[in-house]
């Protein structure tokens, strides 16, 4: 990826970001009971990229050829009439976030984005509270668009299956770290329940609530399934590889906690004692020149570049699915994304 590349990916998900985050003020403002609604704001206050809701956008502006920088996303043109796009933007972001603070919970994580996690800064039952109301509050949006009544019904059964998808990705995720064989398919499979699912219905929900035909969908689906995966490979990479203060968490924490990711699977195939890279048993207490040795140790034997590798065929499979879109700028930009996310460090 080219650096004019990346900084064309990087304005395009930064002007889209703001068209978000002004948009969750509106859908999700601080009401009574305050504290469950500031618990609920505070993951998606405290940052993020909103990668997914960007591609979302994008993949709409595409299938309806307009120009970004003029149109409307509140009165979004479809077939047959307008959508509120951003509902379906902020529904998305709603969906991801609310997966964060319950995972930060079951791994009993301090940070998430350079900040304490939801469950540390208020309290556990709190964090529940507000990762429900935030998958409520998905629904909500998703079905306040003001899409054609079979469409908006088509994005909201789309969302819900997404949803059981993630929560069957998590159990299995779980079940992984009590094993001690687990298969390269068998984490893909993980990996494509827990994270990819959400990009594929990013992807593809846009082209449901605009009106196109099946093939598109499922092309766009596609896209959205195999970046999501390259970007979980990439999530397990960056957890050895990026410093904590840059990662926004304890590096290495995904060793610490047993978790099975494609560079563990690949390092026990070539003999490395995986268990054993790491003698420590809490992230609390981590040893940071314990984890660069195990990392040395994970990339002599050639365990990091094979997860790059895979990472990188997914990209490329992904992207040969953008051919349904017309051919301009949105288009490009998408395929543009796609490496980004196998590439970027944070």
């Amino acid at each position: 990826m080219t650096s004019q590349s990346q900084d064309v990916v990087e304005r395009a998900i930064a002007s889209r970001r703001e068209a978000v985050n002004e948009a969750v003020l509106a859908e999700l403002p601080v009401v009574e009971p305050e504290r469950l609604y500031e618990a609920t704001r505070y993951l998606l206050d405290a940052g993020g990229k909103r990668l997914r809701p960007t591609i979302l956008m994008l993949v709409a502006e595409s299938l309806a050829d307009v120009d970004a920088a003029t149109v409307n996303y509140r009165s979004f043109p479809a077939e047959g009439g307008e959508i509120d796009l951003l509902k379906a933007a902020v529904s998305v972001e709603n969906i991801q976030t609310f997966t964060l603070i319950h995972d930060d919970i079951m791994d009993d994580d301090d940070l998430r984005r350079g900040a304490p996690a939801v469950h540390r800064e208020y309290d556990l039952s709190t964090a529940i509270l507000a990762g429900d109301t935030l998958y409520s509050k998905a629904f909500e949006a998703m079905v306040d668009t003001g899409a054609a009544p079979d469409r908006s019904v088509d994005a909201v059964r789309n969302l819900a299956t997404t949803c059981t998808k993630i929560c069957e990705g998590q159990s299995l995720d779980i079940d992984f770290e009590s094993r001690d064989a687990v298969t390269t398919d068998e984490y893909l499979e993980m990996v494509e329940l827990k994270t990819a699912v959400l990009y594929a219905a990013s992807a593809s929900i846009p082209a449901r609530l605009v009106g196109a035909d099946d093939d598109t969908v499922d092309a766009l689906y596609g896209y959205g399934l195999d970046i999501g995966r390259a970007f979980q490979i990439q999530d397990d990479l960056l957890d050895l590889t990026i410093p904590s203060d840059k990662l926004g968490k304890q590096r290495g924490s995904d060793l610490v906690e047993n978790k099975q990711t494609l560079v563990t699977l690949h390092a026990r195939q070539q003999g490395v004692d995986v268990d054993g890279l790491v003698e420590t048993d809490s992230v609390d207490a981590v040893d940071e020149r314990e984890i660069e040795a195990a990392v040395d140790r994970l990339r002599e034997a050639g365990s990091i570049e094979f997860a790059r590798e895979r990472a990188r065929s997914l990209v490329e499979s992904g992207k040969d699915n953008l051919g349904v879109l017309p051919d301009n700028e949105q288009r490009d930009v998408l395929a543009d994304i796609a490496d980004y996310l196998i590439e970027r460090e944070y």
